[in-house]
């Protein structure tokens, strides 16, 4: 060693730290996932939605252009405003939508 500690702590950037969400929705699973979210959907004007699953797998289709997507947690899904999509469970799963006024990844 050369008597220099290499230990660091994370800097801040200086930019605007991430987004909160303005509202979550319920823990879903399975059984209890609305039907509403199975079916093509999207969400208004001005609003992203982060699809964060907590156990299992959910998968995330995109209507337009059609694209489908596993989720699992640590692999949260991006929703745009009026970006049309559902959801399904594959298999047992935990899942919850977090809505944002502005991108979640900033």
């Amino acid at each position: 060693m050369n008597g220099r500690s290499h230990s660091q702590q994370p800097q801040p950037t200086g930019g605007a730290s991430p987004p909160a969400p303005y509202r979550s929705t319920p823990v879903f699973d399975a059984a209890t996932l609305p039907p509403a979210l199975r079916a093509d959907h999207s969400l208004k004007a001005g609003t992203w939605g982060l699809i964060q699953v907590l156990e299992g797998e959910v998968r995330l289709t995109y209507s337009d252009p059609h694209m489908t997507t596993v989720l699992k947690p640590g692999t949260p899904g991006r929703i745009g405003p009026q970006q049309v999509h559902f959801v399904e469970p594959l298999g047992p799963m935990k899942m919850r939508v977090d809505f944002y006024d502005r991108p979640p990844d900033g």
